[in-house]
């Protein structure tokens, strides 16, 4: 990555240290050009709160961004560490055994070109959504003696989201996501400061399906040139700097960007379930069959600034458009709740649509990163209700939010739409917030044990976040569990 890039990165750090004794601690350091920070992060159970006839405890603590779990028919436990971290954060990214001593035994290692952003496992075989920043998303097989194969190659994921999931369902194929290069279709300042836009000015979205412009467009200072008087023009599904005209057609291809895919389980062709989507990140089958996903909503960030209402559960219906980017959870954008202070509701950039978007199953906390989902049984009691992992708001980059949101585990009854907190810290928003506190931090992955008793967590670890990104801390990452007594 160019010097120019890494020059804007400069943040401003500011933390909160843990004295207080707890379970276990962690200790990382932050080089900045100024000085090295030591963090510390204290694990205590007694500061994640849960409903009565629940018990919380940390089976796994130190590691490098965990991002998901899975388990074998034999009941073992198995997770993933990420292996790459807004911003710019590399690391080789793992699959390991959670071994009962609680020491881990690692089956496998990516190269450089994480993220691992989710885990399965089926029939001796582990399925791995990467996202691949530098060569394009991937979906992964892993033997158990670790030899790994791509199922899928160069899905498009250079921008700002990546490829998700996976989940495999009974007709033998592999649901993945993949999300949308940019935030809302046009590629702006917003995307030179993710990093991408420098090194590759031609990215930009990819419609699933032909698609016709409405012809708004944006005139911004240029960038890329460096020049304060420079201005330069963008449309929506084109390059930095191309302007589109009303009528003009996008052709469609897949893979696309913001969509719903699939891929036999033995390989073969990439196809289409569902698109209109911004950021498609959990994904699991309800008891009954129905595939539901998490979708991480609009950012207040970029050339088309959106103000969000909210992250969304959906039920995924093949064939079916879900709005992005003109609706949000079946709104259009250019009704009065998106009106930006002195501004109008956000036009919209698409001249037809492709058809009339659903409802979502339920709307979660506005910028609280809903990702990870799972559902229970009997024994862990809520039977057919999904529980999401919340990474939490990363207030002020996304947006700002008048409380913290999300740094919790929700559970979601999918046929009424109600949402209620299961795991949460006693505090609001994550322990790095709180002096002397030791609970949760950043929730990304979610799964229960085959027995259905126990539930487990992957918590990414701390990320701080000022006015100009996020930082991520390594070695503070935790893997939770939570069982029915």
């Amino acid at each position: 990555m160019g010097k120019n890039i890494l020059s804007t990165r400069l943040f401003l750090l500011v933390f909160l240290l843990f004295t207080a004794a707890g379970c276990s601690k962690m200790k990382t350091m932050m080089k900045t050009k100024q000085r090295a920070i030591a963090l510390e992060r204290t694990v205590s159970a007694s500061d994640v709160q849960v409903p009565p006839g629940y018990k919380v405890e940390a089976v796994a603590t130190s590691l490098t961004f965990p991002s998901g779990v899975t388990f074998d028919e034999q009941g073992n436990v198995y997770f993933i560490e990420a292996g790459y971290s807004y911003i710019d954060v590399f690391k080789k990214p793992r699959l390991a055994q959670l071994m009962p001593n609680g020491e881990t035994r690692t089956i496998a290692e990516g190269e450089d070109n994480g993220p691992w952003n989710g885990v399965t496992y089926k029939n001796g075989n582990f399925y791995i959504a990467e996202g691949n920043i530098k060569q394009g998303g991937r979906i992964l097989r892993i033997s158990k003696d670790g030899q790994m194969t791509a199922i899928v190659e160069n899905l498009p994921r250079f921008g700002d989201h990546q490829t998700n999931g996976p989940v495999i369902g009974n007709d033998g194929y592999i649901y993945f996501g993949q999300g949308t290069t940019t935030n809302s279709a046009v590629v702006g300042k917003d995307n030179y400061l993710m990093g991408w836009l420098a090194n590759n000015e031609q990215l930009h979205d990819i419609p699933c399906e032909d698609i016709i412009l409405s012809g708004k467009n944006f005139t911004t200072p240029n960038i890329l040139s460096g020049e304060g008087d420079d201005m330069t023009t963008t449309g929506a599904y084109v390059p930095y700097g191309t302007a589109t005209k009303p009528g003009q057609v996008i052709k469609g291809r897949v893979p696309c960007t913001g969509a719903i895919m699939r891929v036999r389980e033995t390989g073969g062709p990439v196809e289409l379930v569902a698109w209109g989507f911004r950021n498609p990140y959990g994904m699991a089958f309800s008891p009954d069959g129905r595939l539901f996903i998490t979708e991480n909503s609009y950012d207040a960030r970029g050339t088309r600034p959106i103000v969000t209402q909210g992250d969304h559960l959906w039920e995924v219906k093949q064939g079916a458009w879900y709005g992005w980017p003109d609706f949000e959870g079946g709104v259009p954008l250019n009704s009065d709740k998106y009106k930006r202070p002195g501004e109008e509701a956000p036009a919209p950039l698409l001249q037809q649509h492709p058809s009339t978007p659903p409802q979502p199953a339920a709307v979660l906390g506005i910028h609280s990163s809903s990702n990870g989902i799972a559902f229970s049984n009997d024994a862990f009691a809520f039977a057919g209700q999904a529980f999401i992992a919340q990474f939490g708001d990363m207030t002020p980059t996304t947006g700002t939010t008048n409380q913290p949101t999300g740094f919790k585990v929700v559970r979601v009854d999918v046929n009424t739409g109600q949402v209620t907190d299961f795991a949460t810290n006693k505090k609001p928003g994550p322990s790095t917030a709180h002096q002397n506190d030791g609970g949760l931090e950043r929730p990304l992955g979610i799964g229960f044990s085959p027995d259905g008793r126990s539930m487990y967590i992957a918590d990414f670890g701390i990320m701080t976040v000022s006015p100009m990104g996020p930082t991520p801390q390594e070695g503070t990452g935790v893997i939770w569990k939570i069982t029915k007594q």
